[in-house]
């Protein structure tokens, strides 16, 4: 068994691999120099805690070495022969596989304008050193892009006293899945946290200390972080000849179009059989995790579908937002107002079945009921506008339920 990439979607497989019983050899190909680690911690903790960061391994060496993984690092695979089941790594070797998993992830976009490389982008731990030693109290940061990442760091920035300034070409920040109340939310925190948040507006020109936008302001950047989004790493498996939608393309197995090699993480897409097919690429750490056990459990020569409800969460400050589901899909929304100005925000489609739900609130406030909605969304189930919106309305009831269609 074979697996490219020492992200969380390989680190997940080695250990199902072992879970599941196989006994043969198992080789880590990691074109990064360290041990598999956990990438959430790199836009908040690896850049505000006080003490010099070091990654939240996943799987260190003693793991490793109980599992007997081969663990190539600092090693790229550059070419796969599929005739013969061989990938070439940089170094010029070889390796066989009998079954191969991709779990390459996904790569930053840059900003395409001159000027644009000296923005920082933020994908592994090298990135959050950088971006941590350049933030100091009085800097301006101008971030383009107010999705995740992007706030992500905006709201790390002001821990360091640093002028910040979000840049979005959209109407409002979050634009992707999330409802018009909770990025409202996001952005009226942000804003009480010094935050200046430019929307529909774009930048036109990158100078050494500064970008100059669409609407011809001049906004302070001695720092630019660019977070406009990730494109899958599919560069290996194109030049094998795999087919590729939106990421290599998958299907509800987690199978790619060869029957030797798998996918998994935000490097893949898939017919997702909860929403009826829908082809999706899911960028989130809990999908990585997931998609990567349906993917080792098929290789040990099962035939399971991928069902896992999507599941996103980000923390902003003191609050933290989850979102269950794929809400894009909904076409009405019920509110559930939970304690201490918590809600959610459940979404409908149009025969009335649930398929996302948005919340926001501080520390684990909708923790329980996103839980309980995304265990709801898996279930497509059905249920009233009465029932989601009264906050003493107990959801685990309808879990054992049929009200499904």
């Amino acid at each position: 068994m074979v697996i490219v990439g020492g992200g969380k979607a390989g680190a997940r497989a080695i250990v199902g691999l072992r879970g599941y019983g196989w006994e043969g050899s198992i080789t880590l190909i990691n074109a990064e120099n360290l041990m598999p680690y956990d990438r959430p911690p790199l836009s908040k903790a690896a850049i505000t805690d006080e003490a010099e960061p070091l990654p939240t391994s996943l799987l260190d060496l003693d793991m490793m070495t109980s599992l007997n993984v081969n663990h190539m690092r600092h090693t790229s695979a550059i070419d796969i022969n599929r005739g013969s089941q061989t990938i070439t790594l940089s170094n010029g070797s070889k390796v066989l596989y009998h079954r191969l998993l991709l779990a390459t992830g996904a790569a930053p976009r840059k900003i395409p304008l001159e000027g644009g490389e000296r923005a920082l982008t933020l994908r592994d731990f090298a990135d959050a050193r950088k971006i941590r030693h350049a933030f100091a109290t009085g800097k301006s940061v101008a971030i383009i892009g107010g999705g995740f990442i992007g706030l992500e760091l905006a709201a790390s920035a002001t821990k360091y006293g640093c002028k910040v300034t979000v840049i979005e070409s959209q109407p409002r920040i979050l634009m992707r899945g999330v409802p018009d109340e909770i990025a409202g939310h996001v952005a009226a925190r942000h804003a009480s946290a010094g935050v200046t948040i430019l929307t529909e507006v774009s930048v036109v020109q990158i100078n050494p200390r500064s970008v100059v936008l669409t609407d011809d302001r001049e906004i302070d950047a001695e720092i630019l972080i660019a977070g406009i989004g990730a494109a899958p790493r599919t560069a290996l498996a194109q030049k094998a000849g795999l087919a590729i939608d939106n990421g290599i393309a998958c299907d509800t197995k987690m199978q790619t179009s060869d029957p030797f090699i798998w996918a998994a993480g935000d490097c893949c897409s898939f017919p997702h059989p909860i929403f009826d097919n829908m082809r999706m690429r899911l960028e989130s750490w809990r999908n990585a995790s997931d998609q990567a056990v349906t993917a080792v459990e098929n290789m040990m020569g099962a035939s399971r579908d991928f069902t896992a409800v999507p599941w996103f969460w980000s923390d902003q400050y003191d609050l933290s937002l989850q979102i269950a589901g794929v809400p894009g899909l909904g076409l009405s929304t019920v509110r559930r107002n939970l304690r201490d100005g918590a809600f959610i925000v459940c979404h409908m489609d149009a025969d009335g079945r649930l398929v996302g739900a948005s919340g926001i609130g501080r520390g684990n406030t909708i923790a329980r009921d996103i839980r309980l909605l995304e265990l709801l969304i898996g279930k497509k189930a059905r249920p009233s506008a009465v029932q989601l919106s009264d906050a003493n309305f107990q959801l685990k009831g309808l879990i054992k339920t049929d009200i499904a269609a």
